[in-house]
């Protein structure tokens, strides 16, 4: 949960920032009086359309994913510059993650394929028990949280 609001907000800081230039840019460019439309919420292609009629080039880049052989992601970045990496297992199952602002997460599986344990680089872990048939029946975390589902 850390790593998506972690995401979603430095995300949004940039576009809020690409906003704001916009706003002081519109005084100046009649053009983009009509921006007021957007109420300054405007979408990638939106941005990336006006800030290339201000600076004459296109300022945002295309978003890029790399899969491997078995179609499971393991490199993502954004149009900031923010990249995640994925290494997986040789069942499929997502063993490592980390990012360029330094978070990473790894996971443990059991042999049906049932994450078991899982670790942070904010030092939160959770560990997972399950049954015969795969369903989840305990789960501890870091925090001091357990839970009994049976």
């Amino acid at each position: 949960m850390k790593k998506i609001i972690r995401r979603i907000l430095k995300e949004d800081r940039q576009k809020q920032f690409l906003n704001k230039i916009i706003l002081l840019m519109k005084d100046d460019y009649p053009i983009y009086k009509k921006l007021d439309d957007y109420g300054f919420n405007l979408s990638e292609e939106e941005l990336n359309y006006v800030l290339s009629g201000i600076f004459g080039e296109p300022v945002i880049k295309k978003r890029q994913r790399i899969y491997n052989q078995n179609g499971n992601q393991i490199y993502f970045e954004n149009s900031f510059g923010y990249w995640e990496k994925f290494e997986y297992d040789d069942n499929g199952n997502e063993i490592y993650y980390y990012d360029s602002e330094g978070y990473w997460k790894k996971f443990e599986y059991d042999n049906n394929g049932n994450v078991i344990y899982s670790e942070d680089s904010d030092g939160d872990w959770v560990k997972y028990g399950y049954d015969g048939n795969g369903n989840i029946i305990y789960h501890e975390d870091s925090n001091g949280v357990i839970r009994d589902y049976r």
